[in-house]
């Protein structure tokens, strides 16, 4: 997360207090996540399908138009369908 914004021409005390803050904004998110998720395996469950539907909305919405746009070619659609594929195999087995 640092090297980025030191290679953009950040000074290091901007840098080092903006990671800080990153850091800490993480361990009130795992403290709320501990707290909630301790109420009911439901809870939890919705939990999990709330962050995986956000990870699908940025793999969908970022990711793969950025892999077709970067390689020209079915290779990158391929290759996500064989990742879905074997994602849905791995988790029934």
């Amino acid at each position: 997360m640092s090297v980025p914004m030191k290679s953009g021409g950040m000074k290091s005390l901007k840098v080092i207090i903006l990671v800080i803050l990153s850091g800490i904004t993480t361990g009130i998110g795992a403290f709320f996540g501990s707290v909630i998720g301790s109420i009911s395996q439901e809870v939890i469950a919705i939990c999990l399908a709330l962050s995986a539907g956000a990870m699908l909305y940025v793999v969908t919405g970022e990711l793969i138009p950025e892999a077709n746009n970067l390689y020209n070619g079915r290779m990158s659609a391929l290759a996500n369908i064989l990742g879905l594929i074997i994602g849905i195999v791995a988790t029934r087995i």
